[in-house]
């Protein structure tokens, strides 16, 4: 299983000049110099044509129980990995002291 990415999150600021640089220089130019996606620049320049807000959606707030199960989930995910990486180490050195 590949690495999870995590998901970047731009400010209301950004999104602007975004689209605004996409609409002198072209989408695909934008994206590469701003180093995000074409299909986030796209769907921002999209609200501006209909006219809807480029802000975040509110979101709720997480509270102190709900923060530290990700946190654990997270350890326990890399602990995980890591215990799976010794097991193969273990495996090659024993293999290789025959």
């Amino acid at each position: 299983m590949s690495p999870r990415i995590p998901r970047r999150h731009y400010t209301d600021d950004f999104k602007a000049q975004a689209v605004a640089l996409s609409e002198s220089v072209g989408r695909a130019k934008a994206a590469r110099q701003l180093d995000i996606p074409i299909k986030s620049l796209a769907n921002g320049v999209d609200a501006t044509r209909a006219g809807r807000p480029l802000r975040s959606p509110q979101r709720k707030p997480v509270d102190e129980l709900e923060s530290e199960v990700a946190r654990l989930r997270s350890e326990n995910a890399t602990l995980k990995m890591e215990r799976e990486i010794l097991k193969k180490a273990t495996a090659f050195f024993a293999r290789e002291s025959r």
